[in-house]
């Protein structure tokens, strides 16, 4: 055990305390390439391994829960520390530690092995690709459904630029603004898995770990995401305008619709400097940069997101029983894809909007339209990523094979749509014949089920290249040349079960069983003894070996020449592949969203001006869906002005609806399906409702649910105020505001009177169509104050010992919170209930809030609030 110990304190962990003269020269050379890249866990390629040494080892050892070991790395070193991944695993490991954030370099063989084995020197191996978690292309590091961004940032003073692209789907988007908030709004709504920032640190290459602090990051950044601190030079504007002219083949950027946004310009430069850096011997082929503004779409924040359950659920984080979870029908992952980006970048265009529902509209009339693209739409795989890789020259022959097949189907799909009038399906109605033409020139020359490895032979089809079928034809000349002698050498020497063999060691030999070896003819040279077998070799049968190995190498560098070649061709149309691509995968989703309102019974909202919220028996997406068929109780709601009743003097419909009612009744539930039914629309889908008219909302609030933020110290109380706070800096008349339970952290009396101020200046200051839920039903007397007030309750039908709630939204106001009584189905022991109930009773008896309330509204004459018009406060509890 001693010896053992003591071997493992000599294992070398940090090259920089070993004098490198004395290692071997595969080692200096490891050591020269992690010099390079001092950030990144270098992978070397040894063999049939990737390896680990130093303190890289370690470090992989540790995250991957894989045995450390150690090799010699000279005989005046000693052993240093080594851990190793077979290179058919390569994929999976490397995918690890980037999700632990972590940047991998891939050192690769760029030589075949024996070449350099026969000139006696070390083979030759060059870094192929940095991993980090926003440049990843590979399918195995990705989910299909989902983006993986790559964002860069470029801020001046309380300005910003922000660029961000996925390189494996060439999407490549740049934007800038003048308030820090947007920003963070924005890269909340992206979620990358790395951000690049400019800094003049010394140290510019290091690679952060989620949520790792540094005084380089403005304060405004969100801490949990991966940055990378790269060099200013690369983010100049001069640097970074020229490299977008090379890149997309320009004279100036005004065809870009970027010349005048020199922040986003410069975030966008250096972007794509970093994705050269890493990509090395691949270029990824983005797509040309656009550029868009965040006024251009719905704004949610980062708590809407959230508390609206959009893509995760609250509880758990899970996809299932989110808003996505709901809506996805769609058949493609690139479908999948952009439904999720349309859900967290809802439209305020109403042309745009139409455009969708027209598409759904016509879709849900007519059923066998609907039916035959969706049935296409299965066999098309996801042509985006799948182009991105052709272009990038990384995709291998299953991944070529699988985009043709797709390039074909385009054309029937086509067809399909061609029935079709509404603008998605007239988008994809006309695919250009060359697509087609080149995916059946690929289907031509690759096999039926080529294999993974693209070097190994096995990919092309008999017929494409003469030489090929030569060498084919040559090769298995001799293959049955060997078939032959295994027959005749058996009638010759006169044992039954002599047999020809191969192994890599020796090659091709004939073997007989060692009691007859007595019978070997003169020509039978020995070339090795085993227990039971003796094998031998003859100057005819190694001159056969000869011809057939190098018959194989021919073949299959001559096949992968041919497959390259194939897939240079396909390259040269990724751009046009990926344009189709995004108007296949909008009518992937309009064909799912179609499919959802067939059968889960959705209208067609009327997008109106104004800012009406009109929803007759309205439903929530998720909980229907959740529940089952016929279960869920609808609900109306009626808010905001007409367009038509600004020249009368009544009230249509209220701006601010305070809605009270028991416990578990159902209060949230109505808020959030609102919110979704508002978002839906927008997204241009048809609505879980028997009717509805909806103004188009600039932004929708929400403020839902108590969490504490211990990391930052603030209280469940601070976060809801925050929260607020935030509501009504930023809501407008055109805003939608969803509030549950506001002022419920603090004392009775406080909280009563923050949610008192809070709603009242929602509906006369800022006039945003609100719903208040609340347990407070003393705000119940603001409707007699404010005529754009009205007080609706979650009724329950009330049993001698019992309550039963019937989810049902109708007006007035609930006067009882049966909170004692929501106790009771808890759990709550008897003693407690009934205690419980004495404590109510007298403080009902002795409360004076009812009697402030009254003396106040008596001081006050109701009117209907103008925009810009201000109440006078109520002191409702000076007494």
């Amino acid at each position: 055990m001693a010896s053992d110990k003591q071997a493992k304190e000599n294992i070398i962990t940090d090259y920089r305390d070993i004098n490198r003269a004395k290692l071997s020269p595969m080692y200096h050379h490891y050591v020269e390439v992690k010099e390079q890249y001092p950030n990144a866990l270098l992978l070397y390629r040894v063999g049939d391994f990737f390896e680990c040494f130093f303190q890289d080892a370690v470090t992989i050892s540790r995250e991957l829960e894989l045995i450390q070991t150690s090799k010699e790395a000279g005989k005046e070193i000693g052993r240093v520390a080594m851990t190793g991944v077979p290179h058919h695993a390569l994929e999976r490991y490397s995918t690890m530690l980037v999700e632990k954030g972590f940047a991998v370099a891939i050192c690769d063989q760029v030589e075949d092995a024996k070449e350099a084995m026969a000139e006696r020197r070390m083979v030759r191996r060059e870094i192929q690709k940095l991993l980090t978690p926003g440049t990843l292309t590979d399918d195995g590091m990705l989910q299909a459904r989902r983006n993986n961004f790559l964002a860069a940032v470029v801020m001046a003073g309380e300005h910003w630029g922000l660029a961000y692209a996925d390189i494996s789907t060439g999407e490549f988007l740049t934007t800038q603004g003048s308030d820090l908030a947007n920003l963070t709004l924005e890269l909340l709504r992206l979620q990358p898995s790395e951000i690049l920032i400019p800094t003049n640190a010394p140290d510019i290459s290091g690679l952060l770990r989620p949520g790792e602090k540094t005084e380089h990051l403005a304060d405004c950044l969100p801490e949990q995401f991966c940055y990378s601190l790269r060099s200013q030079k690369s983010f100049t504007l001069v640097e970074a305008t020229q490299r977008l002219k090379d890149t997309f083949k320009v004279s100036s950027l005004e065809g870009m619709g970027c010349a005048n946004l020199p922040l986003g310009v410069r975030a966008a430069g250096g972007l794509l400097e970093y994705v050269e850096d890493t990509q090395k011997v691949y270029r990824v082929p983005l797509q040309p940069l656009r550029c868009y503004s965040l006024a251009d779409y719905l704004i949610l924040d980062h708590q809407t997101r959230r508390n609206l359950e959009i893509t995760q659920t609250v509880r758990d984080g899970t996809f299932y029983g989110s808003l996505l979870w709901a809506l996805d029908r769609t058949n493609t992952a690139m479908g999948g894809r952009a439904l999720r980006r349309w859900l967290l970048q809802p439209l305020i265009d109403a042309r745009g909007i139409a455009a969708r529902q027209d598409t759904i509209g016509e879709l849900v009339a007519n059923t066998s339209l609907r039916q035959d693209l969706r049935a296409m739409l299965r066999k098309i795989y996801d042509l985006e990523r799948l182009a991105g890789r052709v272009g990038a020259g990384t995709a291998n022959a299953r991944d070529l094979l699988a985009l043709a097949e797709s390039l074909v189907k385009l054309t029937d799909l086509a067809a399909i749509a061609s029935f079709g009038m509404s603008p998605y399906l007239k988008a994809i109605q006309k695919v250009p014949s060359e697509l087609e033409k080149l995916g059946t020139y690929v289907i031509e020359h690759l096999v039926e089920t080529p294999p993974q490895q693209v070097k190994e032979g096995g990919l092309i089809r008999d017929g494409i290249n003469s030489q090929l079928d030569e060498i084919r034809q040559r090769l298995e000349d001799d293959k049955q040349w060997l078939t032959n002698l295994e027959v005749t050498e058996r009638e010759r020497v006169g044992v039954a079960n002599l047999k020809v063999g191969y192994n890599k060691t020796f090659g091709y030999y004939l073997s007989m069983p060692r009691s007859k070896a007595s019978q070997a003819p003169d020509n039978y040279q020995r070339k090795q003894t085993l227990t039971n077998e003796e094998r031998y070799i003859t100057s005819e049968l190694k001159e056969r070996e000869t011809r057939i190995l190098t018959a194989k190498d021919d073949l299959n560098n001559l096949e992968y020449e041919i497959f390259t070649q194939l897939r240079a061709t396909v390259a040269e149309k990724a751009s046009e592949i990926r344009s189709i691509a995004k108007a296949v995968a909008a009518v992937d989703v309009l064909s799912g969203l179609a499919e959802i309102a067939v059968y889960q019974n959705y209208c067609r909202p009327e997008i109106v001006e104004g800012r009406e919220i009109v929803i007759v028996d309205g439903r929530h997406p998720v909980v229907e869906q959740s529940l089952g068929e016929g279960f869920f109780v609808p609900n109306s709601t009626y808010m905001g002005d007409a367009a038509n009743s600004n020249t009368t003097n009544e009230q249509t419909n209220p701006d601010l609806v305070i809605l009270t009612g028991p416990n578990a009744s159902g209060k949230s539930c109505y808020l959030r399906q609102v919110g979704l039914i508002q978002l839906i629309a927008q997204i241009g889908s048809f609505v879980p409702a028997t009717e509805a008219k909806l103004a188009i909302c600039d932004r929708i609030f929400t403020r839902v649910g108590a969490v504490d933020d211990l990391a930052t110290g603030q209280s469940t109380f601070m976060v809801e105020m925050n929260e607020t706070a935030n509501i009504l800096n930023h809501a407008t008349p055109k805003s939608l505001v969803l509030l549950d339970e506001i002022g419920r952290g603090t004392a009775t009396f406080d909280g009563l009177s923050i949610a008192w101020a809070v709603a009242e200046y929602l509906a006369a200051e800022i006039q945003a169509r609100t719903i208040f839920a609340t347990h407070y039903h003393e705000l119940n007397e603001l409707a007699s104050i404010l005529t754009n007030v009205a007080n609706y309750q979650v009724t329950v039908k009330e049993m001698p010992d019992k309550i039963i709630f019937l989810h049902q939204v109708s007006p007035g106001g609930a006067d009882r919170s049966y909170g004692i009584e929501a106790g009771r189905l808890a759990g709550l022991p008897t003693s407690v209930i009934s205690r419980a109930r004495q404590v109510m009773g007298q403080i009902e008896k002795h409360s004076k809030i009812a009697l402030g309330l009254r003396q106040g509204i008596e001081q006050v004459q109701p009117k209907k609030p103008r925009q810009g018009d201000s109440i006078e406060q109520l002191d409702i509890f000076e007494n």
